[in-house]
C-alpha cells in the first residue's frame, strides 16, 4: 500500500524527460523552488531549452513542502504563471472526488467568488506542479548538488558563467543561469557579493532593521516572567539552551542573526488519517525547559498556529513565546557546508518533534493543553516517504545578493520610486524572532519579530534580481534577491517567487535573443513581454505614500510613538499614510483595559502649550479613546473619536500650563473602547 501511495504522489519522478549532462542548454536553473519551476515553464513557452538542477529529492520547495496557507497579501497583484498555479489548484478542488475527508462546503478557504484557491494540501501542490512541468516537457534532475568546494565548479569567461559542476561530477553548460535556491549557493560560488544577517537601520535609512529589543509588542514573545537560568535565580548556573548572554548592541544595530527556521507541519485531527507525534530517539526534556517554565508561569496559550487546509489537514506554523521556530539554531546555515547543513536541519527536526511530543505528553504541560493537542497528529497521507514529516525546512532567509539595486523598507512603503518593475509584493514586512536574550530585570525575552504592513502593493525592481555587471552578466537571482533583511521579510513569499522566477526567465530568454548581458536588456522590451504574459507590474492600490511628517522639523516638542512607553501588546503599522515618523501603533482592538501608551516630554520652559494628539482616522477606529493630559494644575481626560475624518492628522486636546522641571505627560488607553485605538505622536506647541 505504501508503494502504491508513493507512486501516486511522485509519478513525474518516474517519467520526466531524460537529460544528457553534456547537452547544450539555453537556461540552466539551479534550484527547483517555485521560482525555478516557473522559470523553466516560461523558458519553454519562449521556445528555449532549460533544465532544473535540484539539489534535493523534491521539487517545489516550501510550496510542496508544507506551506499550504499561501501568504498572499493583495491577491490582485498575483499574475502570470503564479496565478495559473493557484487557479489549477482551484480546478482540482472544484472536483467533488477531491474531497475524500471533508465536505467541500465546510471548508472556508473554498470561495465561490474566487478564480483560485490559496489553501491546499502538499500532495496536491506536488501533483499540480508536476503536471505543469510534464505539459511543457521540462527537463530536471534531482539530488545534484553544486560543488561548493572546487574553485573550478563555476567556470566563467570574463563575467559570463560558462558551466557549473555538481558534486557528482556532472557539468551543466548554458547561455544563461538562474540561482533559484533559498540559500543562494550559485551566486556565492560565482563570486557575486551577498549579505547574511540584519543590516543596521542607518545603512539604508530604514526603521525596522537591525536588533529590535524595544519592539517586543508582538504575540510571539514571553508575556509571563520566565527565569532564564539553569538554576532559577542563579546567574552563575548558566543560561538555558538557546538564550544568548549580553551585552547586545543598541537597537537598530547590524548583526549576524537570521529569523528563525521551522518545518510547516501538515497535521490532521481525523482519526483514520492521523499519526501521533513521534518521540525522538534522543529526546532530552532539558531542551524544553523554557516551554515548561512558560506554562508554569501562567502562559497557557497553545503554542501553535493551526491554519486549516482541505480535507481536515493543516499548515501549522510557529506561535507565541516557545513554539516551532528554533530561535538561534540557524545562524551558520547559509554558508555552512552540506554536511553541516544536514546536521542543522536534523537538529531542527529533533527539536520540533520533541516540542510537539512534549506538548502532547509531558506532565509539566497543563492537562488542558495536552488534551487539546492530543487530538492532532501528522497527516498519514502526506510526506509518506519521510514518515509524514515535511521534506523541506523553512529557510526564511539566507544569503541576499548585493546587486544592481537594493530593495529596502523604503521601496516596500513606497517612499521612493522603485525602477523597472517586474512584479509586485504586498505582504507584511515579516521577520520572525532572531534571538533570545536576558532582559534588564533578569527574565528571558524573544527579539526580532516584526509584522508591519507596507500599506498596499509595491513594485519589485528588475535590477534587484541582476548582479552588478562587474560580477556576472548572465546570471539572474529570483529568490535570494538584492534587498535588505526587512524588505526580504515581505518579498520572501511563495507567490512572489513564482512571479520573480517567470520574470527572470523572460529576461534571460530576451537577452539570449539579443545576444546581450542581462544588465543591458532594454526595460521597455522586458516590460512589454511581461505584460503580454499577464504579469502585474503596477497597481492602482500602490499609490505613493503621503509624505511622512518628520518630527524633527515640526514645531514645538514632538514625541513620536517610537519614543513612547507602552504597556501591553501594541502592533505597528504604516497602512494608512500621512503619519509622523515611520508609522504608528494600534491595539488590534484587543485586550481592552490592558493597554496604554504614555507620551512624556521634557519642555524647555514653564508656560502654556497647545497639546496635539496625532492619529489617522478610519471607520474601524474607536469613538471613545481615553486621552489624559497631566499638566501643572492636575489632569484632564478627553474622549477622542478616531472615526471622525481627520484631514490635518491631529486633534487639538487644548491649551495647558506645564512646568519645565516636571514631565509633561499624555496617556492613551484602550479602556472600554469600541474599536481600534491608534496612537502616532503628541506635540507640545508653546503659546505666545
Amino acid at each position: 500500500m505504501r508503494n502504491i501511495l508513493l507512486s501516486l504522489l511522485v509519478p513525474c519522478l518516474l517519467s520526466h524527460p531524460v537529460f544528457a549532462a553534456d547537452e547544450p542548454i539555453d537556461v540552466v536553473i539551479y534550484g527547483g523552488t517555485s521560482a525555478g519551476v516557473s522559470a523553466a515553464i516560461q523558458a519553454s513557452r519562449m521556445g528555449k531549452t532549460s533544465i532544473i538542477v535540484e539539489p534535493s529529492k523534491y521539487l517545489g520547495g516550501l510550496t510542496t513542502g508544507g506551506l499550504g496557507a499561501t501568504d498572499t497579501g493583495s491577491k490582485a497583484v498575483i499574475g502570470g504563471i503564479s496565478r495559473e498555479f493557484y487557479q489549477r489548484l482551484r480546478k482540482h478542488y472544484d472536483k467533488p472526488e477531491s474531497w475524500n475527508l471533508e465536505k467541500r462546503d465546510s471548508f472556508k478557504g473554498y470561495r465561490k467568488d474566487e478564480d483560485a484557491i490559496w489553501a491546499f494540501e502538499p500532495k496536491v501542490a506536488h501533483k499540480v506542479l508536476h503536471e505543469m512541468l510534464d505539459e511543457h516537457k521540462i527537463k530536471f534532475v534531482l539530488n545534484e548538488r553544486l560543488d561548493r568546494i572546487s574553485p573550478t565548479a563555476v567556470v566563467k569567461k570574463g563575467t559570463a558563467i560558462q558551466s557549473i559542476k555538481m558534486e557528482s561530477g556532472k557539468t551543466f553548460t548554458g547561455k544563461m543561469f538562474l540561482d533559484a535556491t533559498y540559500e543562494g549557493d550559485l551566486l556565492a560560488a560565482a563570486a557575486v557579493p551577498f549579505h547574511v544577517g540584519r543590516e543596521a537601520n542607518a545603512k539604508y535609512n530604514e526603521t525596522l532593521n537591525g536588533i529590535q529589543k524595544q519592539k517586543n509588542n508582538h504575540n510571539h514573545r514571553f508575556t509571563a516572567k520566565v527565569d532564564p537560568y539553569v538554576i532559577p535565580g542563579d546567574p552563575k548556573s548558566g543560561l538555558l539552551p538557546g538564550i544568548e548572554a549580553g551585552p547586545h548592541p543598541e537597537d537598530g544595530s547590524e548583526d549576524h542573526r537570521l529569523q528563525a527556521y521551522c518545518f510547516r507541519m501538515c497535521m490532521s485531527l481525523i482519526p483514520e488519517n492521523r499519526v501521533p507525534f513521534p518521540k525522538p530517539e534522543n529526546y532530552n526534556e532539558k531542551d524544553f525547559e523554557l516551554l515548561f517554565r512558560n506554562f508554569e508561569a501562567g502562559d497557557l496559550r497553545i503554542p501553535t498556529s493551526i491554519l486549516m487546509m482541505p480535507n481536515g489537514k493543516t499548515d501549522t506554523n510557529n506561535n507565541f513565546a516557545v513554539s516551532t521556530d528554533y530561535i538561534g539554531a540557524n545562524y551558520k546555515y547559509p554558508e555552512a557546508s552540506y554536511k553541516e547543513r544536514e546536521k542543522i536541519i536534523a537538529d531542527h527536526e529533533q527539536y520540533q518533534k520533541g516540542l510537539m511530543w512534549s506538548i502532547c505528553n509531558h506532565p509539566r504541560v497543563p492537562a488542558k493543553v495536552r488534551d487539546e493537542m492530543k487530538k492532532w497528529g501528522l497527516a498519514k497521507d502526506e510526506f509518506i516517504d519521510t514518515n509524514n514529516w515535511p521534506h523541506q525546512i523553512y529557510v526564511r532567509e539566507a544569503r541576499r545578493m548585493i546587486g544592481e539595486y537594493i530593495m529596502t523598507e523604503l521601496d516596500c512603503r513606497k517612499l521612493r520610486a522603485t525602477p523597472e518593475s517586474i512584479g509586485m509584493g504586498s505582504y507584511n514586512m515579516d521577520s520572525h524572532n532572531c534571538m533570545r536574550y536576558v532582559t534588564p530585570d533578569g527574565k528571558v525575552q524573544n527579539e526580532g519579530d516584526i509584522q508591519v504592513s507596507p500599506g498596499g502593493p509595491y513594485k519589485i525592481s528588475y535590477k534587484s534580481i541582476t548582479p552588478k555587471k562587474e560580477h556576472a552578466t548572465n546570471l539572474l537571482v529570483p529568490v535570494c534577491i538584492s534587498c535588505s533583511h526587512m524588505a526580504y521579510g515581505s518579498i520572501r513569499m511563495e507567490p512572489v517567487f513564482f512571479i520573480l522566477g517567470q520574470s527572470a526567465a523572460t529576461a534571460a530568454c530576451l537577452a539570449i535573443d539579443a545576444k546581450i548581458d542581462v544588465q543591458d536588456l532594454p526595460y521597455e522590451k522586458l516590460k512589454t513581454k511581461l505584460l503580454e504574459d499577464k504579469q502585474v507590474l503596477e497597481s492602482k492600490d500602490a499609490v505613493p505614500s503621503l509624505p511622512a511628517l518628520d518630527p524633527k522639523k515640526m514645531a514645538g516638542v514632538v514625541i513620536d510613538d517610537i519614543q513612547a512607553t507602552k504597556k501591553g501588546s501594541w502592533g505597528e503599522s504604516a497602512t494608512i499614510a500621512g503619519f509622523v515618523g515611520n508609522g504608528y501603533i494600534h491595539d488590534g482592538n484587543e485586550g481592552h483595559g490592558s493597554k496604554s501608551v504614555s507620551f512624556q516630554a521634557k519642555l524647555p520652559a514653564d508656560g502654556t502649550y497647545e497639546v496635539r494628539f496625532y492619529y489617522n482616522s478610519n471607520a474601524n477606529r474607536a469613538t471613545n479613546v481615553p486621552v489624559t493630559i497631566e499638566h501643572a494644575a492636575g489632569s484632564k481626560t478627553i474622549l477622542v473619536d478616531q472615526r471622525k475624518v481627520n484631514k490635518v492628522g491631529f486633534v487639538s486636546l487644548g491649551k495647558f500650563d506645564f512646568k519645565k522641571d516636571a514631565a509633561a505627560t499624555v496617556l492613551i488607553t484602550n479602556t472600554n473602547t469600541n474599536g481600534h485605538v491608534v496612537a502616532d505622536a503628541v506635540q507640545f506647541i508653546p503659546m505666545p
